[in-house]
């Protein structure tokens, strides 16, 4: 039977992890290991400076104190003999669209899973209800996760409506849009007078054509674009190597 591993970025006592090792349960022997406590915004950040604490919970579930890149590490790397087949990371409580991938915790234990060599799905539900539909959308897709073949270091992004599994319309494969700015810092005074800043909310949708995963999202299809870990931008080599030429 298939071996997965489970982690989040919103904490291990997250209903949207309850609903996805439910959901995943019946398909595979499942292993959970995820922060003990919400690390939403953590990226791809491990902890460097202090070891990590791993812990048994009641309900067979483990939680590291540190990021969720520290439990896929964990979890994959040595902690357990046998090793997962597939790292699953979710169900995020709210989207991981467009830039948000740069930021998001739950596609960095994917992302992280990969980089061991493991397949990897990063799964979010672009609400806070319907957990029980990102969870039959996680299902199918582990159940035809051995026919697909993506190349070294790439990663399947999900995003979920937050619909009645009635109303889901279907799949579609998306690349990622991306947001405008963000709105300013929110200055506030802690009780002591002393001036502090909250960061606020995330910009506006800049770009949602057709293809992109904001756009299958708002017409009720779930989304999956395939990520990369590879950041360069490969069509302004020759440019940037011209640019250089002219300086010397």
């Amino acid at each position: 039977m298939r071996r997965l591993l489970l982690s989040n970025d919103d904490g291990v006592h997250a209903p949207g992890l309850r609903a996805l090792y439910d959901a995943l349960c019946p398909h595979a022997r499942v292993r959970v290991v995820a922060p003990d406590r919400d690390k939403s915004g953590a990226s791809n950040s491990l902890t460097l400076s202090r070891p990590l604490a791993l812990s048994d919970l009641d309900n067979g579930f483990y939680c590291v104190d540190g990021t969720p890149a520290d439990c896929v590490y964990l979890g994959v790397n040595g902690v357990w003999d046998e090793k997962p087949d597939l790292v699953i990371s979710g169900i995020n409580h709210g989207g991981n669209l467009g830039d948000d991938v740069l930021y998001s915790g739950t596609v960095a234990a994917a992302m992280e899973g990969r980089n061991l060599g493991m397949p990897a799905i990063a799964m979010s539900l672009v609400g806070s209800h319907h957990f029980d539909t990102a969870g039959r959308v996680a299902a199918s897709l582990i159940g035809a996760a051995d026919q697909l073949s993506l190349p070294p270091r790439s990663l399947l992004n999900v995003n979920v409506p937050d619909l009645p599994w009635e109303e889901i319309q279907g799949f579609r494969v998306t690349r990622l849009g991306y947001r405008g700015p963000a709105a300013q810092p929110l200055k506030v005074c802690d009780p002591r007078g002393r001036e502090r800043f909250w960061i606020a909310a995330v910009g506006e949708n800049a770009d949602e054509g057709p293809d992109t995963d904001f756009a299958a999202v708002k017409a009720g299809f779930v989304s999956i674009t395939p990520l990369q870990t590879d950041l360069t931008r490969h069509a302004a080599l020759d440019d940037v190597q011209g640019w250089l030429d002219a300086l010397t």
